[in-house]
């Protein structure tokens, strides 16, 4: 898949703070509907899953349809209410996995 994903979101919070979390990955994200130069369909090839946890708990996931666009961009919101560390992991159909990690301290 795809080379180091991009992820941004505050180094540190203040306990209760909602913080919005960006993340990118770069993926052809090839639907299957195109055809080649031989005029041969060119086999689907997406990022068909998303899921982010924090300290071992759900904090978001979603589908992604192959209508979805080239190099995937999630924008979300979470709220802190302590320092750990979020997983990020997107999955391919290929069913490999690209996988991240960012922490994230309390303020004060």
């Amino acid at each position: 898949m795809a080379d180091k994903p991009r992820i941004k979101l505050p180094k540190e919070a203040k306990k209760g703070e909602i913080i919005q979390i960006k993340t990118l990955v770069s993926h052809l994200m090839e639907s299957g509907q195109r055809k080649d130069a031989q005029g041969k369909p060119i086999p689907r090839k997406i990022v068909n899953k998303f899921a982010c946890e924090f300290n071992g708990k759900p904090v978001f996931s979603c589908a992604l349809e192959p209508a979805i666009s080239a190099n995937p961009y999630i924008q979300f919101d979470a709220r802190i209410d302590e320092e750990g560390t979020f997983k990020f992991a997107w999955t391919d159909d290929d069913g490999s996995v690209v996988a991240a990690e960012e922490k994230i301290a309390l303020k004060g």
